[in-house]
């Protein structure tokens, strides 16, 4: 039975492992500080897709990732990534350090929740102009374990273009948040969401 955004809303507040918002994290460059991307990011108002090569996107078309969890959970994910990297092949694939946006707004912007199946049988179910919405899954061999739900991951096809409005940025510690306002814009600051810090959350 559908119902509207008021009793979504509500739904949601009452769950402590849901949100209403998804998160895009990024990461810093040989070249660039993690803020520094952060602010390229903002000033492009553009989210460049992963692809096969610089992500884990199946298929010929990029997707920008998110994922749909609430500000405690995501700590959680990245903190055991941090803490466990050299066990998930050394890869550094994300700071707590991003971008919020409302799952409305994403879903507007074509976002959706990635197909959790190993990926030879999603590929006969899905064409394959769809397969970006596809993140390999299988739990059966105990040496080899393909599970990443744990991100509850949604994706927008290709680039995705934001206005600053639609963004609250995150950032990990005081000292970044110090940098982000030593270097954003004037524009920037009276434009985007919020900021949030998390390491209170981490901490």
């Amino acid at each position: 039975m559908p119902y509207n955004i008021s009793q979504w809303r509500q739904r949601m507040r009452h769950r402590t492992d849901m949100s209403t918002y998804v998160y895009h994290l990024t990461r810093k460059t040989d070249s660039m500080s993690v803020v520094d991307v952060l602010l390229k990011i903002l000033k492009e108002r553009k989210l460049i897709g992963s692809t096969t090569s610089s992500g884990f996107v199946i298929g010929q078309n990029p997707a920008v990732c998110f994922q749909d969890v609430p500000l405690s959970s995501l700590c959680q994910n990245t903190l055991y990534e941090e803490m466990y990297r050299k066990e998930l092949g050394g890869k550094v694939r994300y700071q707590p350090v991003g971008l919020g946006f409302t799952k409305k707004n994403i879903f507007h912007k074509g976002g959706r929740p990635v197909i959790y199946e190993a990926s030879v049988i999603a590929k006969r179910i899905l064409p394959e102009d769809e397969w970006w919405r596809i993140v390999n899954f299988h739990i059966g061999d105990a040496n080899n374990m393909q599970d990443w739900t744990h991100e509850r991951e949604w994706r927008v096809k290709g680039d995705m273009t934001f206005q600053l409005y639609e963004a609250t940025v995150l950032l990990t510690k005081g000292e970044q948040y110090r940098e982000f306002m030593e270097k954003a814009d004037k524009e920037i600051l009276s434009s985007i969401s919020g900021v949030v810090v998390l390491d209170p959350v981490l901490s």
